[in-house]
């Protein structure tokens, strides 16, 4: 009897200290990701790209669509142009064994955008670059790669979230809201 009533105390503790944490975040303007809003002007956006169909891209319009965006085909009835100027992805060799055989690999991903809402530029030519490192085995080369291109993707997706932040950052005033 005394380890159940020992247990039901351990859990009620940590219900009450769950639902505090959760409060605790509502109360300093915490948001779930996805919770902004695009800035006026942002609700009918042409992407102008010179590899429309890299993961990056595709992460990026998927990303403005989730957040009420229409993502047009063609310029003319544009009110934001976002020009991804640089779509660049590859891997560094980061350690080598004593047999001179790679051991650890670093996959990087770099983004060069601006923003142009009604003509007017609001973000000129900003580049971002996120890494990661992943260890490598060359008795698994084929999961290795595999793992690679999963990275790859991961970092064009991390990177879409980062370029719609700094958009969001703007400060104007919402004119798209979220789709629900």
């Amino acid at each position: 009897m005394r380890h159940s009533a020992l247990v039901s105390v351990v859990q009620r503790s940590f219900r009450v200290l769950v639902l505090g944490a959760l409060a605790s975040l509502a109360a300093c303007g915490f948001h779930l990701q996805g919770a902004g809003s695009l800035p006026a002007g942002m609700g009918k956006t042409f992407v102008l790209t010179k590899q429309g169909h890299s993961d990056f891209t595709l992460a990026l319009t998927d990303t403005l669509r989730q957040r009420g965006a229409e993502v047009l085909r063609a310029p003319n009835e544009a009110a934001a142009v976002l020009d991804i100027a640089a779509d660049d992805s590859g891997q560094r060799v980061l350690s080598v064994s004593a047999r001179n055989i790679p051991r650890e690999y670093e996959v990087f991903y770099s983004v060069t955008f601006s923003l142009k809402l009604a003509g007017q530029s609001v973000i000129n030519d900003e580049t971002l670059v996120v890494t990661r490192s992943y260890t490598f085995d060359e008795t698994q080369v084929v999961a290795k790669s595999a793992e690679e291109e999963v990275l790859r993707r991961a970092l064009a997706e991390d990177l879409a979230r980062r370029v719609i932040r700094r958009i969001e950052s703007l400060g104007a005033a919402p004119a798209v809201a979220p789709k629900t």
